[in-house]
């Protein structure tokens, strides 16, 4: 069984230029990483001309399916019929994304599957996670 789920959305960039309407993004999932979820932005469609990549909670993402939710970074919220709007908030700017809710409850659905809610804590490996921060330290 994978590890990682990654499935590609049509972000819509909103106020975006009129050169991009609309752009690709990827949802990742790693099990390795269960609390987290990850969206990515091709370079293209960034300010800076590189690849971006956003990681926040999927519990934020699922709960933003059904109110505002979010007051850091990322904020996630329903909007009409089948879209959910992510913000995301930056010292340069804040970017605000539409996506069909559709695909991020495949998405959640997908995730859920691989890692139940509720059951992420059995995937840490607190021992390699202290080890590890132990070698840093040093």
């Amino acid at each position: 069984m994978s590890i990682v789920i990654e499935q590609p959305v049509e972000a819509r960039l909103v106020a975006a230029a009129p050169r991009m309407p609309s752009i690709p993004a990827t949802l990742h999932y790693d099990r390795r990483d269960p609390f987290a979820v990850r969206m990515t932005f091709p370079a293209p469609a960034t300010l800076e001309g590189v690849e971006v990549c956003w990681t926040f909670s999927r519990e934020l993402l699922a709960a933003g399916q059904k109110n505002a939710e979010g007051h850091g970074d990322v904020r996630v919220r329903p909007y009409g019929y089948d879209r959910t709007v992510l913000e995301f908030h930056a010292p340069e700017g804040t970017a605000v994304v539409h996506v069909r809710s559709s695909e991020i409850r495949r998405f959640l659905e997908a995730t859920s599957e691989l890692v139940p809610v509720g059951l992420e804590h059995l995937q840490l490996d607190l021992d390699d996670g202290l080890a590890e921060l132990m070698r840093d330290a040093c």
